[in-house]
């Protein structure tokens, strides 16, 4: 079960019968408020006995003596608090939160001895909670019936963070519980089975944020033929599930400024094609769509936080199947651009979307840049594995600020190369060029392969195979699906161009 947070923030709080937990700076003193919560010297007692001095999310979990105000206290160790970095205040808010299994009501003490916690940096600790308690088990009837069975299990948890900076830590949350309402949506568009999501559902739930304010247009198969999408619609030919393309746009900044833009592959299931995947983790294949989900959280997180930019986010949602009607390898189809591609690998599928969703949004918006996000090739999980997204770009201004946002964030970055070698990769005898240079340097020459569709408009290129689904599970995610992405260009946004 999803535990529900209720999350507020306070300068003192009750203690009756709750969860109290301390954060403690390393060293030998006490944790903030222990004096109050332990007049007993329990805490001093354990401390002594398991040799806890506070190292970084480190926790002493104490059950309260007879008589004690609370119930239970947890003393969660910070480390050296002064050189805490944002990630590490959301690493130490997810590892209270993973305390808290049961419990109806919590009172965290965020002044760390010797620390004065600013808004920000609670606020941090907050959203750290929010994205280690999202679970994905709306699919587990035999929960379900466990919940019904009884009806103590607790389903909404009240935690109330106690700081001196509750007014400016309220302030700043209302950014921060929006982009975890952004991140918690990518997640859960990347987890849902394929048979309950297709493009079309896919499309529904985009627009549904038109109660945010986000202005949602919705292009069908009739209106992409009429434009001359074949690439994008010659990987959906094969299913009996019809495309569709998703503009997204939130109009928060200055009139007269041109938007910035993120595109997103939105392939709901990638069976392969004609070309089709080994049957071992092709269940997997649901999450083929991370980088449309990412396009969608962030646009959820910048409309909620009312962000003071003008964006554009596009996604082609399509499903690769392998029917009598699908492309073959040797077709010949013609994109947008009117480049004309050889199919050589109907598996090499999810550039073919992007190549025609983003010439699209350069001849219609004109963007400062574009940035594309896609779970596009499985050669960028052996280079750099689930710690690092490949980053190929154009320009080195916008790569610098991506870089930048992904060590702030924690959703890194690692910069790979393109180069005229490689674009010779994907020429083809027969077409302006294939959609697949081979097994060496598959991942560069899938990029090479989208910035044919670019011109000379600053472009980045985000290749998330290995972040966005099945990555390593951590103190502020437990789920298959991670959302990345999200908070990194949420980053990118705030810092550099909101006006």
């Amino acid at each position: 079960m999803s535990v529900k947070l209720e999350i507020s923030f306070s300068k003192s709080a009750r203690l009756d019968g709750v969860t109290a937990i301390l954060l403690k700076a390393s060293g030998d003193g006490a944790a903030a408020g222990i004096a109050d919560v332990d007049p007993s010297g329990v805490y001093e007692r354990a401390a002594k006995v398991r040799k806890f001095t506070g190292k970084s999310l480190a926790k002493l979990d104490v059950v309260a003596p007879h008589g004690s105000s609370v119930d239970r206290m947890v003393v969660l160790g910070l480390g050296d608090a002064a050189k805490m970095s944002d990630h590490d205040w959301l690493r130490a808010g997810g590892t209270a939160v993973s305390t808290l299994s049961g419990v109806e009501s919590a009172v965290v003490y965020l002044d760390a001895a010797g620390v004065d916690v600013s808004g920000k940096q609670a606020a941090d600790f907050a959203l750290g909670m929010l994205l280690r308690a999202y679970k994905f088990d709306s699919f587990k009837t035999s929960k379900k019936k466990d919940e019904d069975e009884d009806d103590s299990k607790v389903k909404t948890l009240k935690v109330t963070l106690v700081t001196a900076a509750a007014s400016d830590a309220k302030k700043a949350f209302v950014d921060a519980e929006g982009v975890a309402g952004g991140v918690l949506l990518a997640r859960d568009l990347v987890n849902l089975p394929p048979n309950v999501l297709g493009p079309e559902e896919f499309a529904a739930r985009a627009k549904a944020m038109e109660k945010l304010g986000v202005e949602i247009e919705i292009l069908g198969e009739k209106e992409m033929k009429k434009l001359g999408m074949g690439a994008l619609l010659g990987v959906a030919q094969g299913s009996s599930r019809p495309p569709r393309l998703v503009v997204m746009q939130w109009k928060g900044g200055k009139a007269k400024d041109k938007p910035i833009a993120f595109v997103g592959k939105g392939v709901v299931f990638d069976s392969g094609g004609i070309s089709i995947k080994p049957a071992g983790g092709m269940e997997d294949m649901k999450g083929d769509m991370g980088g449309a989900a990412a396009v969608t959280g962030l646009m959820h997180a910048l409309a909620s936080r009312k962000a003071k930019a003008n964006v554009v986010g596009i996604i082609g949602l399509v499903e690769n199947m392998p029917d009598g009607n699908a492309q073959r390898p040797g077709d010949i189809v013609t994109s947008m651009s009117g480049q004309t591609i050889e199919i050589v690998n109907t598996d090499a599928e999810g550039r073919l979307v992007l190549g025609d969703a983003l010439w699209y949004c350069n001849e219609r918006f004109e963007p400062k840049f574009m940035i594309n996000l896609a779970t596009l090739t499985g050669a960028v999980l052996v280079a750099l594995g689930s710690h690092h997204a490949g980053l190929f770009s154009n320009d080195d201004a916008l790569s610098e600020q991506l870089l930048a946002a992904g060590l702030q964030t924690h959703e890194r970055l690692w910069r790979l190369p393109l180069g005229k070698e490689y674009d010779k990769m994907i020429d083809s005898r027969f077409a302006d060029m294939k959609n697949s240079g081979g097994r060496h340097a598959g991942s560069i020459t899938a990029a090479q392969f989208l910035q044919r569709f670019v011109k000379e408009t600053p472009w980045a290129h985000l290749d998330v195979a290995g972040t966005a689904m099945g990555s390593p599970a951590d103190e502020i995610s437990q789920s298959w699906a991670s959302g990345y992405g999200v908070r990194l260009l949420d980053q990118l946004v705030r810092a550099n161009y909101e006006s």
